[in-house]
């Protein structure tokens, strides 16, 4: 684990491009401290963060441009070489980045993403026409895996999202009809990931995921400066509902299974 002077170089040098590295910005945040392990070298050309603050844990690796792709690539080999990593683990990388794994490391593609950050402050006031929209809280856990099963199945919902930040939802006659929630969420850092972002399947088509994204914003944006969000490179339909909402795409990446060979 770095210290505190580490801590602020890393921040420094993930700050220089905040839309790729929305996810490790508010990681940084001291609520998440243990959970995080950063590593970076010295001086900082590559940071790999190992999150443990979900049931698998995530590493991220995420470079821009193709010097700093180099570097990253040497971080996780190194550490994977070093048996420093966890024997299974989700992870973040940059295309190309996943060969430092590749000897050591069975890996499954779970998709090429992008990163969208939003370009502009989404107008309007959050009450404007949402009647019908809640905030949820723990007590409404089981209400909301229940509609993440039925909705979003690959979604990372864990009770504990509910409390880490805020999760809107809009309700109709059927229940739950859509739900907006945040992954990573820092007033401190001043950034938010937006996240779990789904509707019911009998109640697509309606412009509830714009809507009630389109919420969560402008709820966000009172104390934060850079909102960002992943969406799968296949996923045209969200992608032109984020984009409807004033979200730009930013940055390819690769997710991915790895379990030790």
């Amino acid at each position: 684990m770095t210290g505190v002077a580490e801590l602020s170089a890393i921040e420094a040098f993930l700050r220089r491009a905040p839309y790729l590295h929305t996810y490790e910005l508010g990681d940084l945040d001291p609520r998440e401290a243990g959970h995080t392990t950063w590593i970076a070298r010295d001086p900082i050309d590559a940071v790999v963060l190992v999150y443990r603050g979900l049931a698998t844990p995530t590493i991220v690796a995420l470079a821009d441009g193709e010097g700093d792709t180099a570097a990253a690539h040497a971080l996780v080999a190194e550490l994977a070489a070093g048996g420093e990593l966890p024997r299974r683990f989700n992870a973040h990388l940059t295309p190309g980045v996943e060969a430092a794994l590749a000897e050591r490391y069975q890996l499954e593609l779970l998709g090429h993403h992008r990163k969208m950050g939003l370009a502009a402050r989404v107008a309007g006031e959050p009450g404007d026409g949402t009647g019908e929209l809640i905030r949820l809280a723990p007590e409404h856990a089981d209400e909301v895996a229940r509609f993440y099963a039925a909705s979003y199945p690959a979604s990372y919902f864990e009770p504990a999202n509910l409390v880490r930040g805020p999760y809107l939802a809009l309700r109709d006659a059927g229940g739950i009809a859509a739900i907006a929630g945040v992954h990573v969420y820092s007033p401190a850092l001043r950034v938010a990931a937006l996240g779990n972002i789904a509707t019911r399947p009998d109640a697509r088509g309606r412009g509830l995921a714009r809507r009630v994204t389109a919420a969560l914003c402008r709820l966000l944006q009172a104390e934060i400066d850079v909102i960002g969000l992943n969406v799968r490179i296949d996923n045209a339909a969200a992608i032109a509902c984020y984009r409807g909402i004033g979200f730009e795409l930013r940055h390819s990446y690769d997710e991915w299974r790895a379990v030790a060979r």
